[in-house]
C-alpha cells in the first residue's frame, strides 16, 4: 500500500506562524496538501500543531528569510523533502509606518526591503525553476491593494508591494506555456498584527474595522487553484477601494492613502 504523504500534493507556506500566512496554510490542510511552513521564531512549531490535526505531514523551518542564508535554509529543506513542490505561497513580509524623513529608522526599512523584496526574488528564483524543469506548479505572492497607490507614511511598504505585484505579472506572462500559474493576492487592511508590528496603531488604518485573515485567505487560495492573475481579497469595501485605485492619478490616490496612514490620524 503507497504512503499517502506520497500521494498528496506538496504546499510551502511563509510567514506561516499567524495572519493570513496561517490562514494560507490553513486552506491548503483542508484541501490536502501537506505542508513545509516557515517563520522566524518557535511559534511556527505551535501553528503546525493545528495543520497536523487536519490530517497532513507538516515540516517547519525557522528561518529569517530577510538574509540570504535563511532563504537558503528553507531551499535545503525543501530540497531535502524530495518530492515536487505543487504550491507555493510567498507570502512573509512586514511593514514600517511613519514619517520617512523624520521618524522610521534606515534599518527597518532596509530589513523590509529584504524580507518583502530580495527575499521573494530570491525564493522565486529556486523554486520556480524546480517547477519549470517539472512542467507544473502553482505561486501564489501576497502584495497588497498598497501596491496600486502611493504609500505616505508607509512610502517603502507600499513601493514592496508594488515591486511584488510587477514582478509576479512579468513573471506569469513569461510562464504561461509552461505549465506553471502565478496569482498574486492583494489584501486590504486586515486583522492581524501587522499595525501593531508596523508602529501604525495611532492611524486611521490601525483603528478601522479590518477584513478577516481566514476570509482573505480563501478567496487568495482559491484564485490560486483557478489559475487566475491577480485577486484583490476581502470586503466588499476593500474590493472597491482596490479597483478605484487602479484609475486614480497617483497624486489623487496617495492623498487618499495619507488619510488613512499619517500618524495621529485615529483621532482625527
Amino acid at each position: 500500500m503507497k504512503n499517502s504523504s506520497l500521494i498528496r500534493p506538496l504546499a510551502v507556506v511563509t510567514g506561516a506562524s499567524n495572519g493570513i500566512g496561517y490562514e494560507l496554510a490553513k486552506q491548503f490542510a483542508q484541501n490536502g496538501f501537506d505542508l513545509i511552513i516557515t517563520a522566524t521564531g518557535s511559534s511556527i512549531d505551535e501553528a503546525a500543531q493545528a495543520f497536523v490535526g487536519l490530517g497532513v505531514k507538516v515540516e517547519t523551518v525557522q528561518s529569517d528569510l530577510a538574509t540570504y542564508d535563511g532563504v537558503e535554509t528553507l531551499y535545503n529543506k525543501i530540497k531535502a523533502a524530495n518530492r515536487p513542490v505543487d504550491a507555493i505561497a510567498i507570502n512573509a513580509g512586514v511593514g514600517v509606518g511613519g514619517d520617512f524623513a523624520r521618524e522610521t529608522d534606515l534599518q527597518d526599512e532596509l530589513n523590509l526591503i529584504n524580507l518583502n523584496v530580495v527575499s521573494t526574488v530570491h525564493l522565486a528564483k529556486r523554486v520556480v525553476k524546480d517547477m519549470v524543469t517539472r512542467g507544473k506548479g502553482r505561486i501564489l505572492f501576497t502584495s497588497s491593494i498598497a501596491a496600486l497607490m502611493p504609500g505616505p507614511f508607509e512610502a517603502v511598504y507600499a513601493a514592496s508591494k508594488a515591486f511584488v505585484h510587477s514582478f509576479s505579472q512579468g513573471l506569469r506572462s513569461e510562464l504561461k506555456d509552461t505549465g506553471v500559474t502565478v496569482t498574486v493576492l492583494m489584501p486590504g487592511p486586515t486583522n492581524t498584527n501587522f499595525f501593531q508590528r508596523a508602529d501604525m496603531n495611532d492611524t486611521k488604518a490601525g483603528v478601522s474595522q479590518k477584513d478577516d485573515a481566514a476570509e482573505v485567505a480563501k478567496q487568495g487560495f482559491e484564485a490560486l487553484m483557478a489559475g487566475k492573475d491577480e485577486v484583490i481579497a476581502g470586503s466588499l469595501q476593500t474590493k472597491i477601494l482596490g479597483t478605484v485605485s487602479k484609475i486614480l492619478p497617483d497624486t489623487v490616490s496617495a492623498e487618499l492613502h495619507r488619510t488613512l496612514t499619517e500618524p495621529g490620524s485615529a483621532n482625527k
